[in-house]
C-alpha cells in the first residue's frame, strides 16, 4: 500500500482506501473510528481528524503488509488479531482509540525481534 495511491489533490480519499480493501468507505470510516458519515461530505473528508485517521490506517497496513503478502490480508490482521500487551484489543481497536501511534511502535518491537 503505497500511499501516494490513495491521496488526490494531498488528501487521502477513502474510496480510494476501500476500494484497495474491497469494502466501502463507510466500513472504512468505521474501522478508523470515525462515524459512518464522516466520509460522505467533501468538507468532513478534509478535517484534520479524518485524514489523520485515514493516514494511520494506511501507515499500519504499510508496515505489515510486507509479513502477510497482500493489503487484505494486513487488513484483515488489522481488525482481527488481538496484540499482545494490550488486553486482546486490536490494531483496529486501538486506532479506534486513537492510539495509532502505540501500534506502529509494537510493529516495530516486532521487526526488531523484542516479541515473538
Amino acid at each position: 500500500m503505497h500511499i501516494a495511491n490513495f491521496a488526490e489533490g494531498g488528501q487521502f480519499e477513502p474510496r480510494k482506501i476501500a476500494a484497495v480493501l474491497r469494502t466501502s468507505a463507510e466500513e472504512v470510516a468505521l474501522t478508523v473510528g470515525l462515524n459512518k458519515d464522516a466520509l460522505q461530505r467533501r468538507v468532513r473528508i478534509q478535517s484534520d481528524k479524518t485524514q489523520r485517521r485515514l493516514r494511520e490506517l494506511v501507515e499500519v497496513l504499510n508496515k505489515v503488509e510486507p509479513r502477510f503478502g497482500s493489503e487484505l490480508m494486513a487488513y484483515a490482521w488489522y481488525r482481527s488479531e488481538p496484540l499482545p500487551g494490550f488486553d486482546g484489543r486490536t490494531a483496529m481497536q486501538l486506532v479506534q482509540e486513537g492510539k495509532a501511534q502505540q501500534v506502529l511502535e509494537y510493529i516495530d518491537a516486532v521487526d526488531a525481534g523484542l516479541f515473538a
